[in-house]
Parts: C-alpha cells; structure tokens; sequence
C-alpha cells in the first residue's frame, strides 16, 4: 500500500480566520490524507520550515485578511531558496482573491488557487490527483533539515510498502537504548511523554523547548510527535498548531501518524528515531498519541532514556488509578493543569499510588499554559540535570547592565 499523501496547511500571520481551513482540513482526512496543521498566526518562515521538516508534497494556505499576492510568493521564494521547490503551494480565501491576482500568483509559482464556493470534493480530489504522484527522483541536498526530512520519509514509506516490518526494525542495544555508531556525534538524550488525551503534553513540550532554547546558546533538540489514525485512512497532525516556543529553526519535529499501530505509535517509530540519534541532537522528545489505561508504550523496546507520564487532574474516581499501567513504568509523573479545583486532591491520591510501587519516581505539579511556571521549571531541571532559574537570573543580569 502506497504511503498517504502528506500536507501541511496553515493561515498567514495577522490572520486568525481559521474556520474555513478546519472544515478543509476535515475534508482532507476523509479522503485518506495527512495533514499536518500548522495553525494560524504562521509567518512565511514559520511555514517553510515545518514544510521541509515535514516533507510534504504541498502547503496549503487558506489566506482571508489581504496581502496574499506577496504571501503566497514569499513562500514559493523561500521554498526555491532552501532547494525544496519540489513542495508545491496551493490555497485560497474566499472573496479577497481575485481573478486577476490569481493570474500573478501563479507567475509567481503558486500552483493552484480555490474561489469560493468550490466544493469541498473538489479541492480534495486535486490535492490526490496532483500530490499523489510518487516523486521525482530528488537530488541530494546539503541543508541537514532537508537531507534528515527525505531519510525519515524514505523510512516511513518503508513500512507502509511492507519492504520493512517492526520485527526487521532496528533493534536497540543491550542497554535497551539507540546508541548512535558515529562517536564524533554525542548520544541524544531520549524523553519520551505519555498520557491522555487533553492532559497537555504539547504545551508542556513547548515550555520544555523554551527553557532549553534558553539555557542552552547553541545545541538542538528533536521532537517525534504522533496522532491517531489507522491503515490507508487520512490523519490529523495537529500539535504544530499549539506550539509557539518551538517555531525555532534550533528545533526538529516531525509528526508521524500511528498509521494502524497501536500502543501510541508509529510502526516507524524506532528506525525514525534511529536516524535522529545519528543526528546532532542534544534532545529528543517523543509525544505519544493519547494513550488509555493499557498502554505502555515505550516499555516494550525500552527505546528512552526517561519516561514521564502527563496526567489531568480529573482522571475519575481513585480506583481508575490502580488501572493505569503507566503509573507503575513511568520515571517521572505530572499533574498538568493543577490550578484546577480538585489538583490537591488528584496529587495525594496519585502520591499515595506512586509509594505502593517502591520506586524512585517523581511526582510534579504544573500548570504548563503560565508563564514561568515553576513546576515546569523543576520538570526541566530533573530532565536536564539544570536549573533554569539559574538561567533567568543570569540573563536578568545582563538586561539591567546593559
């Protein structure tokens, strides 16, 4: 089976029309593609970058505010200038586009502009007819985003040709870990984050990236992120559009669909990740779909480093805690959210299940939305071996001398 057609779609900075592209994108994914949603707000580099690192086939820019002409081909510029030309570019916005700025833009390299009033079958059917084609066969490219984007897309498509299967993946060391063979390239360290759905593990993510973008002058940092989907249907990859901290060209991530697998990811997952850790990375940071009570995702192949459970106050009654495996195998346990009412509550039970299991794990509170939240700072210092508070106050220093 051939891989889904993968997209990116997103709405221009000063734009924060978003209606019309979430039912685009809905339409999309029941036509068997995967979109990856980048959100609106999005600056032509914002949208170029997640377009190489994604790798896909086109971007979709649903543009309602003015300015599109210029947009649109800032886009297209960009896209030639980092030698990914081979990403098309296609959208559209209602009444503010006109017939004859449709003539410039395509000038200018925009493939194809939708009016409105075009059915919603209609713009999916060119999407599969005009980027589902398999590709030219691509020269090699010297840009390490770009090179690192078509291995990992060559390792995805493996898996859905059947050429791979998970018993042929990469397997990991006696130590359970992926060490990477090119000793000149230090080993990443491997987080991986689970819970369920809604808890906030991507916004706790992107404060995760904030404060090592912070910490750290130069270095980066990988993020494998995974949503739902199953065999030869489409997926929505959306956790792009959450993230703020990470529109960072210092920041990797890619988002991979379970494609059928399940457990809260891909079938490609460790090979992926395999290639990552042959990358220069300081970080890798694997987010697993929303995941059930089940679900153990990352004690199978022991492919992390350190392995945090994020959890919502509001799980149920405490007898839903003596179902969750996960409380047993995670290193360190977040209670997100915990400015909400029954926090303290939700932190004492969880507490009282962690000491039945007799090991060194961690308990914290967060509130990943606040700014500077020093539960999230304290989650980073135990992943990180840092303190971030450290950090502020040397950086406050220097603003008050200079």
């Amino acid at each position: 089976m051939p891989s889904p057609i993968r997209i990116l779609t997103a709405v221009p900075i000063c734009d924060g029309h978003d209606s019309a592209i979430n039912t685009i994108n809905l339409e999309f994914i029941r036509h068997g593609i995967e979109v990856i949603y980048l959100g609106y707000h999005r600056s032509v580099g914002d949208i170029v970058r997640a377009a190489i690192q994604e790798d896909v086939g086109a971007i979709g820019i649903s543009s309602y505010n003015g300015g599109h002409v210029e947009f649109f081909a800032e886009v297209v510029d960009l896209l030639r200038k980092h030698g990914a030309d081979d990403i098309k570019v296609f959208g559209g916005g209602g009444g503010t586009i006109t017939h004859d700025d449709v003539t410039a833009m395509r000038r200018k390299g925009v493939d194809q502009i939708f009016f409105a009033g075009t059915a919603l079958s209609e713009m999916a059917g060119y999407v599969r007819e005009h980027y589902g084609r398999p590709r030219k066969k691509r020269s090699p490219s010297k840009l390490r985003d770009i090179a690192l984007a078509r291995e990992l897309t060559e390792v995805e498509d493996s898996y859905a040709s059947r050429k791979r299967s998970t018993s042929n993946a990469q397997r990991p060391t006696s130590k359970g870990k992926i060490r990477n063979p090119q000793s000149a390239i230090r080993d990443p360290r491997v987080i991986g984050l689970t819970g369920p759905g809604g808890a906030g593990k991507t916004t706790l993510i992107d404060e995760l990236v904030l404060r090592y973008l912070s910490s750290e002058g130069k270095g980066r940092i990988a993020i494998l992120s995974h949503d739902p989907s199953v065999i030869g249907e489409g997926a929505l990859l959306g956790d792009r559009a959450t993230m703020i901290n990470s529109q960072d060209d210092r920041v990797f991530m890619r988002s991979m669909a379970t494609r059928g697998q399940a457990g809260g990811l891909s079938p490609a997952t460790h090979d992926c990740l395999a290639l990552l850790a042959q990358s220069d990375f300081d970080y890798v940071i694997i987010e697993t779909v929303g995941t059930g009570q089940e679900a153990m995702p990352f004690q199978k192949n022991g492919i992390v480093d350190l392995t945090v459970l994020v959890m919502n106050p509001d799980y149920g009654s405490r007898l839903q805690l003596q179902k969750i495996v996960m409380l047993d195998l995670a290193d360190i346990v977040v209670v997100n959210k915990s400015d909400l009412q029954r926090a303290r509550t939700a932190h004492t039970e969880i507490e009282q299940r962690l000491e039945q299991n007799r090991r060194a794990q961690r308990l914290i509170d967060t509130v990943a939305k606040r700014h500077r939240d020093p539960g999230v700072d304290r989650l980073f210092d135990l992943i990180s071996g840092k303190s971030v508070a450290a950090v502020y106050d040397r950086r406050n220093k220097k603003i008050r001398r200079s």
